[in-house]
């Protein structure tokens, strides 16, 4: 079994601002997901945890594409265009995991890439008590801190998916 190492990340400060502290493990957990599919061909990336899961490497990256996409620019910047999601649809609401012939890795991450970098540029300038513009399904509002702790609770738990689909491909484990 081969040790994944943390030499790809950067480890969040012990001690900092309240900001600082959860943008840090926001940015460890983007990079504890890349660092999962690092090293893969496309068809690991594909390989499904254990059937009948369809639960993916790839797929988690599609997943967080169209989380980070939801939260940061339809709930907190109000971006009308960005309230339709990537991939997954209303009569598929598994896309973003269900995989076909035609997706690919490169266009996944460069997806995932362009929608944390928007999500950067949304929370930019907020304070964390600012409320998002956009407006949420259950009518409830949601602050910037709310939105940054989610996304570290929905990036942790999927984290730990990736670890055993990653320990299940090639043995790696660790982080």
């Amino acid at each position: 079994m081969t040790r994944m190492t943390t030499a790809e990340r950067t480890m969040p400060p012990t001690v900092a601002d309240e900001r600082t502290m959860l943008e840090s493990w926001l940015e460890f957990h983007r990079e504890t997901l890349a660092a999962k599919c690092a090293g893969l061909d496309e068809k690991q990336l594909r390989e499904a945890s254990a059937p009948p899961s369809i639960l993916s490497l790839m797929g988690l990256v599609r997943h967080m594409a169209d989380v980070e996409r939801h939260w940061f620019r339809n709930i907190l910047a109000g971006e009308a265009g960005a309230a339709q999601p990537l991939f997954w649809t209303d009569e598929d609401q598994d896309r973003d995991l269900r995989l076909t012939p035609d997706d690919s890795w490169e266009e996944a991450q460069e997806i995932w890439q362009r929608e944390m970098g928007r999500a950067r540029e949304a929370a930019a300038g907020r304070g964390l008590d600012d409320i998002g513009a956009g407006e949420h399904h259950s009518g409830k509002t949601f602050s910037l801190r709310w939105i940054y702790v989610h996304m570290i609770e929905e990036y942790a738990r999927h984290n730990g998916h990736a670890d055993l689909i990653r320990e299940r491909i090639d043995g790696s484990t660790g982080m």
